[in-house]
């Protein structure tokens, strides 16, 4: 396999998103508020909460406290089976939301945990009630991005029970790619903070699987990899490969 060039590739825990890049844009920063209102969300979002490589952010079980935003790095979602096997349910990039599953229970469903050092931007989940008052559309805004994670895992679903290793594969690094651009990265070079495991745990595939359908890509010229290190060299064919138009870009939402 030969060397990707690396002159755009950034580490997610080197290069924090902007805020206007931010899923919770529209929550820190709602249309129409004045500097009242402004003042209060500061003081409800806690940022730059550090997180370093294997740290849990939060552990199935924990009470349900906060949503959080991944400002630099990368979060590994999972929750554990009855005989205690791991499944991972989604990779969290610069960003994106996660422990949103938590507002439906007491506790957390899940685990979250850094795949590099991590910062996340944290809102306590009571002050979002009082935030309401004065940002009525607070809520409206949560349930906007809530409905986007259903779809995530309804498409993630219809993935893993229909389609070949191979679609399975073109379909995450296609998601993937609509989300580093979404967040100002590039779209075609990247680098992979999650293990191959992760990948097939993820994709429910072996990992043998995984690195076989890698090196087959990267010898059909869709790709080059250089151990975590992708650059997509064509797009167009991983979205025949993929299927349908919706699956890459359902896939992506967050």
């Amino acid at each position: 396999m030969s060397q990707p060039s690396k002159t755009n590739v950034i580490k997610l825990s080197e290069a924090a998103v902007s805020c206007r890049n931010c899923s919770m844009y529209g929550i820190c920063t709602p249309p129409g508020a004045d500097a009242n209102t402004m003042a209060l969300l500061e003081g409800a979002i806690k940022k730059r909460r550090v997180v370093s490589r294997g740290e849990h952010l939060f552990r199935a079980g924990d009470p349900f406290t906060s949503i959080y935003c991944v400002r630099s790095g990368s979060i590994k979602t999972y929750v554990n089976s009855d005989d205690g096997s791991e499944q991972v349910t989604g990779f969290h990039l610069p960003g994106e939301l996660l422990g949103l599953a938590g507002i439906c229970a007491e506790d957390m469903p899940g685990s979250g945990v850094a795949l590099e050092t991590s910062s996340v931007c944290e809102i306590p989940y009571e002050r979002i009630d009082i935030l309401n008052e004065s940002l009525p559309g607070l809520k409206d805004e949560l349930i906007r991005l809530l409905s986007q994670k259903v779809l995530h895992y309804q498409t993630l679903t219809m993935l893993l029970s229909r389609k070949s290793a191979e679609e399975r594969l073109a379909a995450l690094l296609l998601s993937l790619s609509t989300r580093f651009q979404r967040r100002g990265f590039s779209s075609t070079e990247f680098y992979l903070s999650m293990s191959r495991n992760d990948i097939g745990n993820y994709l429910g595939l072996a990992v043998e699987t995984v690195s076989r359908m890698f090196t087959r890509f990267d010898a059909d010229g869709l790709l080059t990899v250089q151990r975590k290190y992708v650059k997509l060299h064509d797009i167009e064919r991983l979205k025949v490969m993929a299927g349908s138009p919706r699956i890459h870009l359902q896939m992506a939402q967050a």
